[in-house]
């Protein structure tokens, strides 16, 4: 049958506009009020909170094309944008500037009460700080206590820093299996360890703990040393969480009392926290010069400009202060400062962010002598952003919150982007075959401060581990996703129409 030309060609035409409907029926909504403009589906409310809070706060906004594209300002190009993304978690790291290169700290939880209680220290924990190395050359491993949470289950077990184990549940640590035998079982045995003529061998002796919910005391250790007639204030600090700011002036006020000499500050295995925190322990060190800038911040360039417009270019300089700021439950309380001309400070390379923040910011005023490994490297800070409106109003629907990086931190004299570290000034390491208890004077660490302040040779040591050929291979804190944050309390919310 021949078919006439005419319908042949009506047939081919409805064809093609039944497919571009069809098309359209799947990406887009036809409004009635409007007939045949095509308005993009609206997005996931997660993925517009991801790019809204990326583009107004992250610091690398500028270098982001995908955050800086003037395109996005029309809504169906943003939509379009948000729809090819399925995975929050994928689209948020889509965004990141130079992802695991440079901003290697950004991250975004599905539960924001996840990133509350990494701030205030709270975790389901055995209660220790662990540290693996590899046995020989095989994948084997065993763990070693760097320390224990005063009152948690290790604790209460009889652990100890130094103590070593190499099961777990009657299994071989080893490189493939370690993670999911320590950090996801709630309940498990350890088996016991010890090191006889440089041999690693099981003990027999077995601990068994359940993790509880605790949260972790960051002054482990604060002790005056007496040293040749010399005070010697003595701290061990594991992080800068502003739960404990007023039992961290309390000690001050102890080493203060104690008429201390010299200030040893033991930042070995602290990753950091919150900046406001590392100006009152600067100030307890230095002084509260209340006109001096402690650091100087760099925003992205509309929130800096933004900052800058509303409070003025000073703003985005910190000073050294003169009192812990009141809370819902405290007064402003006066910070006892011991004000001083010179700090010895003990680091490694879990020394990190808020940390570097007090080193480098008081450099500018006091005379630091370091012992230690290089620290991190972290010179920039984050910020909690939550799915919240103006006034502060969290959307109920959306359970997500980030903490992006927002700003660059420097000292009074511009220093910055220490991106290997802050070397220290004699290199030393722990042994970490023959850990020994903090303040102990011939603790490998603590012993070479102790020389420089008494203007003895400094310490040499022939270390067991370094004979033993072991190597490390990783820590608690590594293994952490917030093991080595800095973070800042506040800022400005921008209202969005």
């Amino acid at each position: 049958m021949k078919i006439n030309n005419n319908i042949l060609l009506s047939l081919v035409i409805l064809l093609v506009f039944s497919s571009i409907f069809i098309n359209c029926k799947k990406n887009s909504i036809i409004t009635p009020s409007q007939p045949g403009k095509v308005v993009i589906k609206d997005t996931s409310i997660v993925n517009r909170f991801i790019y809204n809070g990326l583009k107004d706060y992250y610091l690398w906004t500028d270098q982001v094309t995908t955050l800086a594209n003037q395109k996005y300002t029309n809504a169906d190009s943003l939509n379009v944008l948000l729809n090819s993304y399925s995975d929050p978690q994928k689209f948020f790291t889509s965004l990141l500037y130079q992802y695991n290169t440079v901003d290697k700290w950004s991250f975004l939880v599905n539960d924001s009460a996840t990133i509350t209680n990494w701030i205030q220290g709270i975790s389901q924990t055995m209660g220790y700080d662990l540290m693996l190395a590899r046995i020989g050359t095989a994948g084997d491993l065993f763990a070693f206590v760097r320390y224990v949470y005063k009152g948690g289950p290790a604790d209460k077990a009889g652990i100890k820093r130094g103590d070593l184990f190499m099961k777990v549940n009657n299994t071989q640590l080893n490189l493939t299996n370690y993670q999911t035998l320590l950090f996801t079982n709630l309940t498990y045995t350890i088996s016991m360890a010890s090191i006889t003529s440089n041999t690693i061998s099981l003990t027999g002796k077995t601990v068994t703990m359940t993790a509880i919910t605790m949260q972790e005391n960051p002054i482990l250790l604060d002790t005056v040393l007496n040293v040749n007639n010399l005070k010697i204030g003595y701290l061990v600090y594991n992080g800068f969480n502003s739960d404990f700011d007023l039992q961290l002036n309390d000690v001050f006020k102890k080493f203060k009392d104690a008429a201390i000499n010299k200030l040893i500050l033991d930042l070995r295995y602290n990753g950091g926290g919150a900046v406001q925190t590392a100006e009152y322990l600067a100030s307890m060190i230095y002084g509260t010069a209340t006109s001096k800038v402690f650091y100087s911040s760099q925003y992205n360039t509309l929130l800096q400009n933004y900052l800058v417009s509303v409070n003025g270019a000073a703003s985005l300089s910190s000073n050294f202060t003169d009192k812990i700021a009141a809370t819902s439950t405290n007064a402003a309380t006066p910070i006892n400062a011991l004000n001083l001309t010179e700090l010895y400070v003990i680091t490694s390379d879990n020394t990190a962010s808020a940390s570097e923040l007090l080193i480098n910011g008081l450099k500018p005023y006091i005379n630091i002598f370091t012992v230690g490994t290089a620290t991190a490297g972290k010179y920039v800070a984050s910020w909690t952003i939550k799915d919240w409106d103006v006034n502060g109003v969290v959307n109920p629907k959306d359970p997500y919150a980030m903490q992006p990086i927002v700003v660059k931190i420097a000292n009074a004299n511009g220093v910055s982007d220490f991106v290997s570290g802050l070397a220290p000034d004699y290199v030393a390491s722990e042994d970490i075959a023959n850990l020994l208890p903090f303040g102990d004077p011939n603790e490998t660490l603590l012993k070479p401060v102790l020389n420089k302040i008494q203007g003895l040779p400094l310490a040499s040591f022939s270390l067991k581990s370094e004979k033993m050929g072991l190597q490390k291979v990783t820590d608690s804190q590594a293994l952490r996703p917030y093991g080595k944050d800095m973070h800042i309390n506040t800022l400005p919310r921008i209202k969005r129409n």
